[in-house]
């Protein structure tokens, strides 16, 4: 059931969609919180894109409901887009049209009377740094200015809720960073932003955080409440020989989970100080030598893994 509450912008209940046989979003309830950045984490083939899109009225559920600030997402779509920005992950800028030209002609397409564009555009291409570009060709941008236009171009007429798929994809990390800023200064205009993303790391900066595994999505909750609820404790090992490491350890009575990650070995247990000697201990007797093991917080990752093999087992 859809809730009344006024501080609720974005409301999703038992929302499906199908394509054939697969189900590409499996019954997701969700509430997005006015003036928060949401971030829905998951793997490529997860359900983010379907799931933005349906959010957004460009793709009809199957099942169930969405409202966006009130405005149902199938019956009142047009109502809806004076209050939604939408930035795909291939955002359709005109290579041969300026940075200016581009944000003048989706000022037009949102029809925002001339008088305001005026003021508007300006405002825009200052806030992004980009107005000693704004007569450089599109396809002269680099990644990361081409983003920052695609998203002031989905913001000329001042909607209350951006809907982001996956919008620092592929850029450097100083881009990512003016990204960020830029969207942490709009938060103090009001706009709540819900993003997309594969990206642990940048999940970290949202508010809330919904974790999306085969179009369901598992969890959503603080980045430091997922944190608290993380099942026992972590120890990273490090040694020359980590499949040997891997393969001894794997299915040890004492450790709840082992985890290749990178030049580490990631392990969960249930209290780190007991099972230091029993992990050191096991390697030594199978010839495994020069372990070095150190207690670690859970990221995000280890969370996702944890709450996803849950899930399934």
């Amino acid at each position: 059931m859809l809730s009344n509450n006024p501080e609720i912008c974005l409301q999703a209940t038992g929302l499906t969609k199908r394509f054939g046989p697969r189900v590409a979003v499996d019954r997701l309830n969700l509430e997005v919180f006015r003036g928060e950045v949401f971030a829905l984490l998951g793997p490529d083939g997860a359900g983010k894109t379907t799931t933005l899109r349906m959010l957004s009225g460009i793709l009809a559920q199957d099942e169930g409901q969405a409202r966006l600030w009130g405005f149902d997402t199938l019956r009142q779509a047009r109502q809806l887009r004076e209050h939604l920005g939408y930035l795909p992950q291939s955002f359709g800028l005109y290579d041969d049209l300026t940075v200016a030209e581009n944000l003048n002609f989706y000022a037009d397409l949102c029809r925002v009377p001339r008088a305001q564009q005026r003021q508007r555009l300006p405002e825009l291409l200052a806030f992004a740094d980009l107005t000693p570009f704004q007569d450089r060709l599109a396809a002269k941008l680099s990644g990361g200015m081409r983003q920052k236009l695609g998203l002031i171009c989905t913001l000329v007429h001042r909607p209350r809720l951006l809907l982001l798929d996956e919008p620092t994809s592929g850029m450097d990390p100083v881009s990512r960073q003016e990204f960020w800023f830029i969207l942490h200064e709009l938060l103090k205009t009001g706009v709540t932003i819900f993003l997309a993303t594969p990206d642990m790391d940048e999940a970290e900066r949202a508010h809330r955080v919904g974790l999306m595994h085969q179009g369901r999505l598992l969890v959503a909750e603080s980045p430091q409440a997922l944190k608290e609820a993380f099942a026992g404790e972590l120890l990273e090992l490090r040694t020359p020989d980590l499949r040997a490491a891997r393969r001894i350890l794997t299915g040890q009575p004492y450790l709840r989970q082992v985890l290749a990650m990178g030049d580490r070995i990631v392990l969960t247990v249930d209290r780190a100080e007991a099972a230091v000697g029993l992990i050191e201990q096991t390697l030594r007797q199978a010839g495994v030598t020069n372990v070095q093991i150190s207690e670690t917080e859970p990221g995000l990752e280890d969370i996702f893994v944890q709450i996803m093999r849950r899930q399934e087992g």
